[in-house]
């Protein structure tokens, strides 16, 4: 038998057994935090609507081809792949929508390639800025993100413009 599938088993008897233990009400304890996660998701709800509206307005307007033609030239002049800039525009904004960008290079270009192994560092060393501010900041009730958001997205910009610079001095061109 295959031990690994009796670790999830043996997690809830043992959380069980501990409890009963503890004399803790486990029912109770579970239905109040289904409705603490249900009166998250209620606050959270407004935030994600809002920023998947405005992903998909901002793919279906041409913006993010718009942005890519124009910056292609400085990325060029930095040293970074004009290929990278689709990726270094969505990776803020939607983390799904970065790894269909991210799949997409890495299939046309390879993964063992500079523009792969620059796009699977960038992947790696960035964030969903905006995603991560509407989840955790609705969850939170905060409203003003005062300077999150700015020093969210310069950490992105240096972790985007690192990403090429390091596989090149790792991996070569």
């Amino acid at each position: 038998m295959d031990f690994s599938a009796l670790i999830v088993p043996a997690l809830l008897a043992g959380t069980a057994a501990y409890a009963l233990g503890k004399k803790v009400d486990v029912y109770g304890a579970l239905t109040a935090g289904i409705g603490e996660g249900l009166s998250t998701i209620v606050k959270i709800l407004p935030s994600l609507v809002g920023l998947l509206t405005a992903v998909y307005m901002f793919r279906a307007s041409g913006a993010m081809e718009f942005l890519t033609t124009l910056l292609s030239p400085l990325l060029q002049k930095l040293g970074i792949p004009p290929e990278m800039t689709a990726l270094a525009l969505i990776r803020p904004i939607s983390g799904s929508g970065a790894l269909a960008v991210g799949s997409e290079l890495m299939q046309q270009y390879g993964p063992d390639s500079y523009i792969g192994r620059t796009a699977a560092v960038m992947l790696g060393c960035t964030e969903t800025t905006f995603y991560t501010v509407a989840v955790y900041f609705g969850a939170a009730g905060i409203h003003r993100t005062r300077y999150a958001v700015p020093a969210a997205l310069t950490a992105d910009l240096v972790a985007f413009l690192s990403a090429a610079w390091c596989v090149r001095l790792f991996f070569g061109t």
